[in-house]
């Protein structure tokens, strides 16, 4: 054989031979994963169930900073339940004197219109008692009515002239003192003097 021949063939020998050691390896590693597959499931077939602590005790007894926390949790929801009960009471009290003052303040509403309609009349009658009045004064004399209005209070009698025909208040004032009728003529110039003048 050539010298070529035989590097053929030894290089072939090494295949061959690397190809069985690679075999080997390869069944090796296969057998050691089936006994660690089979050990794993042997072991837990056999593997003892943990005890159950069956003593029976009643119940567990915590330590004494949860038993604190307890009872502080419970006085905590004791105080929250009374205050939420004031809570219900004080609205339910609000409520009431709510519809209370808004049932009194629906009186005082009514009340005040009836009073209001009752000034009106009122107010329309001594117009009307005036207005009557002032005619009255207007058909007496003129010497008669300044005898009566120099007998009234000024003010009272400046009221009268003032709602008076200006002849027939010229006509009174005409009768009246000198004194009184300057008396009565300023308390009518002065009636509307705090009267805004724009």
């Amino acid at each position: 054989m050539t010298g070529k021949a035989a590097k053929v063939k030894q290089a072939r020998k090494a295949r061959r031979a690397s190809r069985g050691t690679l075999v080997v390896i390869a069944v090796l590693l296969g057998l050691s994963g089936l006994i660690r597959i089979g050990s794993g499931a042997v072991h837990a077939l056999t593997k003892e169930e943990p005890a159950v602590h069956t003593e029976d005790s009643g119940a567990c007894t915590p330590d004494d900073g949860a038993l604190a926390m307890l009872t502080d949790l419970r006085a905590r929801e004791e105080r929250l339940s009374r205050r939420e009960g004031m809570i219900a009471d004080r609205s339910q009290a609000l409520n009431l004197a709510k519809a209370e003052i808004d049932k009194k303040l629906a009186a005082l509403v009514a009340a005040e219109e009836k009073l209001a309609a009752t000034l009106t009349l009122a107010d329309e009658a001594a117009d009307a008692d005036v207005a009557r009045l002032v005619a009255v004064y207007e058909k007496m004399k003129p010497k008669d009515a300044a005898s009566l209005f120099s007998e009234m209070d000024p003010e009272f009698a400046a009221g009268f002239l003032a709602r008076m025909k200006p002849d027939a208040a010229a006509q009174v004032m005409a009768g009246l003192e000198p004194k009184t009728a300057y008396t009565i003529s300023v308390l009518l110039a002065g009636r509307n003097a705090a009267a805004p003048r724009n």
